[in-house]
């Protein structure tokens, strides 16, 4: 294997555009495959996924990546456990490598989090989301999502809208496009807008929009984040209805500013908020591909991490 995603996987933007396509080929692989072919890859290998927030999508993904490949896994419920005892991050984990575990899928509240853990675990750390700062894994499944559907991700244009301040996922599939020549647009209210500095420290650029009009017209793909509704009791936003009439992704505005784009969401979605209902659902919605593809991007990212690349 000419490229490697070393020990861990932190961020996107350590892969390198090599990288990042290297993981996206491996997902395809695994898509295009019989299971005969891997459903051994990782056996004898133990994955915890320790994740102190909810998750859905992300985390049950990562077990069926995880047990398609073979592997082991236990989810551990924070719940019930010594953290709330007040056992600290750092001990958990200590506790967990001494169980054996190979390779652990961190989601935290805080930024850095598993930046952290890399220096106090000898095993895999995979980062499923941590606070405001990244992850990594939905930045490459919604990367595999373009790629299958234009073919490439150079020169497509792809318009991230909503809470962009705020959202892991716009930080981390900003980064992954650009890296990989999409054009980049992130949309969103003033208050929730974010100055395109980290991406110019990668040597990346991305444009910066809060008309909606402005940000989506002639788009490939239209992403919707979440607007979480806290924003309106701290005053990012005057309200959810000024949102929705203003930066709301629906059939009409589609039509109207990009007919002919498609439609992602990393979910979980505010429908009739962020997006509307139908769209979720609509012919150019690519939202369940989405979810379909996480399971491909998890297993090549656990397959790269854990010794399993054969192929």
């Amino acid at each position: 294997m000419t490229v490697t995603i070393r020990n861990h996987l932190l961020d996107v933007d350590t892969l390198g555009r090599a990288g990042i396509e290297r993981v996206l080929k491996k997902a395809e692989w695994f898509g295009s495959t019989n299971s005969t072919s891997y459903s051994h890859q990782l056996a004898g290998k133990l994955v915890v996924n320790l994740f102190y927030e909810p998750s859905t999508r992300t985390r049950m993904s990562f077990e069926i990546a995880a047990r398609k490949l073979g592997a082991e896994v236990i989810n551990f419920a924070v719940a019930g456990s010594s953290v709330e005892k007040g056992e600290s991050l750092i001990d958990t984990v200590r506790t967990i490598e001494a169980l054996g575990a190979n390779a652990i899928v961190l989601r935290h509240q805080a930024a850095g989090a598993p930046y952290l853990l890399a220096k106090h675990y000898s095993g895999v750390i995979i980062n499923a989301g941590d606070g405001r700062h990244a992850h990594p894994t939905q930045a490459l499944l919604d990367l595999l999502t373009v790629y299958q559907v234009f073919g490439r991700i150079e020169d497509v244009t792809v318009a991230i809208v909503g809470d962009i301040q705020n959202s892991r996922v716009a930080r981390s599939s900003a980064i992954a496009l650009a890296m990989c020549g999409a054009n980049v647009r992130l949309v969103s209210p003033p208050a929730l807008s974010i100055h395109p500095d980290w991406l110019h420290g990668l040597g990346l650029s991305a444009s910066i929009h809060t008309s909606l009009e402005e940000g989506i017209t002639g788009a490939d793909v239209v992403m919707a984040l979440r607007i979480q509704r806290e924003r309106q009791d701290q005053g990012y936003i005057p309200s959810i209805r000024n949102y929705i009439t203003n930066y709301g992704i629906t059939p009409e505005v589609i039509a109207k500013y990009c007919p002919g784009a498609l439609i992602m969401h990393p979910g979980p979605a505010n429908e009739g908020i962020e997006i509307s209902a139908d769209l979720m659902v609509a012919p150019n919605s690519l939202i369940q591909k989405q979810v379909a593809n996480g399971v491909l991007v998890r297993m090549a990212v656990l397959s790269m991490l854990l010794g399993g690349d054969s192929e």
